[in-house]
């Protein structure tokens, strides 16, 4: 299904090591408002999504979201690398070196393990692409935060901020497709009658 493209998505080539912006950035490779589970999250909504446009909309971000989590893998490996041991020390990296020693696993800034319970994959149109809208808007925060820290560092700064843009347009991206999932249920008067939960029972 899918084709490999042995490039990022984005440039790197991070020249200084920083253990401390690699434990805040790895949020964004496994954290709660991350890439591994906005990938996981749209690959796993697609499938019960009725209308061919916005499962293909689905597919084709999801898919985009695996990009972005080697992309942050990628940064946070040349964060870490070659680190002395009293960098990894003097950074605080060193209870992460210890269970991982500097190999990516997927977890939260705050040290809390990727959880699928971090997303959400419900089966019911407007509540999955209301969750997808949120989720776009939370990474696009995380970003925000991010870019706050590494602001002193172009290497780092730029391919964030590429990676925040992208959540921008996922947002909007999203916005239309549950417009023209609106569109579709008020032609079938899906709002004002829905017989399967307004019937009366006898």
């Amino acid at each position: 299904m899918w084709n490999y493209e042995k490039r990022l998505q984005y440039p790197l080539n991070i020249k200084k090591p920083n253990a401390k912006l690699a434990q805040c950035i790895i949020s964004q490779y496994g954290g709660p408002d991350g890439e591994l589970g906005a990938s996981m999250r749209y690959l796993s909504q697609r499938y019960t999504m009725p209308y061919p446009e916005v499962a293909n909309l689905l597919t084709d971000i999801g898919t985009e979201e695996l990009g972005h989590f080697e992309m942050v893998g990628a940064i946070v490996y040349q964060l870490t690398k070659n680190l002395s041991m009293e960098e990894i020390e003097k950074s605080g990296f060193a209870p992460y070196y210890i269970d991982h020693t500097t190999a990516l696993w997927p977890q939260a800034a705050g040290g809390i393990p990727f959880n699928s319970c971090e997303f959400q994959s419900k089966g019911d149109i407007i509540t999955d692409l209301m969750e997808d809208m949120a989720a776009e808007q939370k990474a696009r925060t995380t970003y925000d935060n991010i870019l706050r820290l590494v602001k002193d560092d172009p290497d780092v700064y730029e391919p964030i901020k590429f990676l925040r843009a992208r959540e921008i347009v996922h947002f909007q991206r999203f916005g239309e497709a549950l417009r023209i999932t609106q569109e579709k249920l008020d032609a079938k008067n899906f709002y004002q009658f829905n017989p399967e939960f307004d019937r009366c029972k006898k």
